[in-house]
């Protein structure tokens, strides 16, 4: 017979054995593909000069990424789940890192608009395909903190992208190139190269798994499994009902205001601080301090959330900060109130993201998980588009950025109301006693 005392070791062991093995991976993977999707933002600051364009035209083509990423979403993450993910992630890159690199050839609004559609295509499947992959890992308990771990290479990529993609802009007529050429062959390159690690290091699932004990790797396939049948006791959704189900289109919905919030700031915020009248180092650095802040608060947010055991709350709070962060970065012309207002809004927007993907992976199982997660990521990230391209076009309108960031404010307070009307149902995370006996 086992002891209660060495489940819970076991339980212990296990989990931080994968989450070492896993997690700083594919921190590495994403921190890569989120560069590569919003650099466009400090390339724009001497892209559309080069180019003539306009700042509608910029944010159709940051935002056309989306609708790209759109399309493709739900069928890359059932080519995941059919293929294995170390297969298929790697393809994503490759692909995504070789149309990063030829941006930097784009001439004309065209070939931007194109390009940057191809990308989308490229990288879809990319990150509700971690989501997934990492529910093949981890126990219901400890995803927050799993999927802040993870996603903490948003706020990160900025943090340290800014600053190198101010640098790289420097470069500027370095073998008959433009700083915003070099910007998209070095921001590429690193996809590229870690399509083959991909390959090389990353385990399907626990069964595969040759790195942990045959015990462990037991305990954790049979742990999965009881969570797994214990959501299908609740909802057994097949792909057709998940792809179909109110709440999984709300939940999508809840993610597209988020996401606005996010992808609203993260491309216009170099040309915000740009105004402020810095060069363009300066405005790296600048531009990093409300990321800093964010990456804190989500592993923070994150980890109380696990801890608690609390998913509504945690969600619904950090959404209302980004609202009120963004509407009062529009109430003062003073450089360092701004950017606490918006480094405000950066709290609240990285600190809801892995609570609110607790919501449906406590939810869908299965090819259910598979597409379910693909939908609600890829109308989320239609706000990728729809974000941008309103903040261009009413700086095109009235020369000013603050009431594009009202919008997006209103669509942070909608995600907030919507978590509120949605609620959790705390049972579908409910997880069987640790294992007494061998």
């Amino acid at each position: 017979m086992q002891s209660r005392e060495q489940a819970l070791e076991m339980e212990r062991r296990v989990v931080q054995k994968v989450s070492r093995r896993l997690v700083p991976f594919l921190i590495i993977c994403y921190f890569v593909a989120y560069l590569d999707r919003v650099n466009v933002g400090f390339a724009g600051l001497t892209m559309n000069k080069d180019l003539g364009f306009t700042a509608t035209v910029f944010g159709w083509g940051a935002g056309i990424f989306f609708l790209g990423y759109f399309i493709f979403e739900v069928p890359s993450n059932l080519a995941l789940e059919r293929f294995g993910a170390r297969i298929w992630i790697s393809r994503i890159m490759v692909t995504w890192g070789l149309l990063s690199a030829c941006m930097a050839f784009i001439w004309s609004e065209t070939s931007f608009l194109v390009l940057r559609f191809l990308l989308g295509v490229a990288e879809a499947g990319f990150f509700p395909g971690i989501i997934l992959f990492l529910t093949y890992w981890f126990p219901s308990a400890y995803r927050a903190r799993i999927v802040g771990y993870f996603m903490v290479a948003i706020p990160v990529s900025v943090v340290i992208g800014s600053p190198l993609s101010g640098l790289i802009l420097g470069l500027d007529g370095w073998l008959g190139l433009r700083g915003w050429q070099w910007l998209f062959i070095f921001e590429g390159v690193p996809s590229v190269l870690l399509s083959v690690a991909v390959l090389l290091y990353l385990t399907d699932g626990p069964q595969e798994a040759e790195w942990l004990h045959p015990q462990e790797r037991s305990w954790l396939a049979a742990r999965l499994d009881a969570e797994r049948r214990n959501r299908q006791s609740v909802h057994d959704y097949t792909l057709w009902q998940a792809l179909t189900n109110a709440r999984v289109l709300l939940l999508g919905l809840v993610y597209f205001g988020v996401v606005a919030a996010n992808y609203g700031m993260s491309f216009w915020l170099p040309q915000i601080v740009k105004g402020f009248g810095l060069t363009n180092l300066e405005t790296g650095f600048v531009t990093a301090i409300p990321y800093a802040v964010g990456a804190i608060a989500m592993v923070v947010w994150a980890r109380r959330s696990d801890h608690v055991h609390e998913r509504k709350w945690h969600t619904a709070i950090p959404a209302l900060l980004a609202a009120v962060g963004l509407a009062l970065s529009t109430t003062t012309a003073n450089p360092v109130l701004e950017m606490a207002a918006l480094s405000l809004a950066g709290v609240g927007i990285f600190a809801v993201l892995p609570c609110f993907w607790t919501l449906p992976t406590a939810v869908l199982s299965g090819s259910a998980a598979a597409g379910g997660i693909a939908l609600i990521n890829s109308i989320g990230n239609l706000a990728g588009f729809a974000g941008p391209y309103a903040i261009g076009f009413i700086k095109d309108q009235t020369q000013s950025f603050s009431p594009g960031l009202l919008f997006i404010a209103v669509l942070a307070l909608m995600s907030f109301i919507l978590v509120l009307l949605l609620g959790h149902d705390h049972a579908l995370e409910r997880h069987p006693a640790p294992e007494m006996a061998e």
